[in-house]
């Protein structure tokens, strides 16, 4: 995973994966299959930590909190110490050869399910009244995915936590109330 994380799906090269695991080429195929289902594996890795976005959002009390939250957890995560910057979504097949356009594909359903998971938290929001009525709910998703993707981008670039961490601070000065 973080091999994938730090240098991009294609740019990990079957020699890496090898070299990192300590096994042999066909190892891995008879594992994974080949080199596509194990990134997919280690990005099912990534996303399945403790704190995923969908457990964030779905313990949130509010969209506002959960917004906070994936947030504050992305700036955490982009600046950890023990795994390399930016998002393992963000950065991994962002330069891909149409060779790839499937592995591509499948991050941006998984980046896609997230917004749509805070989009339904705001429009639940904006219909018991948490919300004003005229808030747009996808809009407001799409405003806090593209700062986490904004975040990610930053962090690669060697920006600290605690830019970032105010970055977080300044998008939400965006949040309706």
């Amino acid at each position: 995973m973080l091999l994938f994380w730090r240098h991009g799906y294609e740019s990990t090269s079957l020699t890496d994966l090898t070299t990192a695991l300590g096994v042999t080429p066909p190892s891995i195929y008879a594992a994974f299959g080949d080199k596509k289902r194990l990134f997919l594996e280690a990005v099912g890795r990534y996303v399945g930590s403790p704190m995923t976005s969908s457990s964030i959002i779905a313990n949130a009390k509010t969209a506002r909190d959960a917004a906070v939250a994936l947030l504050t957890a992305s700036a955490i995560g982009f600046t950890g110490v023990d795994s390399p910057p930016g998002c393992l979504l963000a950065s991994a097949a962002i330069s891909c050869s149409p060779d790839a356009a499937d592995v591509q594909r499948e991050l941006t359903t998984i980046r896609r399910s997230i917004e749509h998971e805070l989009t339904s938290r705001i429009a639940q929001d904006v219909e018991s009244g948490v919300l004003p009525r005229g808030v747009h709910s996808e809009t407001l998703s799409a405003h806090v995915m593209a700062v986490i993707q904004g975040m990610s981008t930053l962090a690669r670039d060697g920006a600290a936590r605690a830019k970032l961490l105010r970055v977080c601070e300044t998008a939400m000065l965006a949040w309706p109330s």
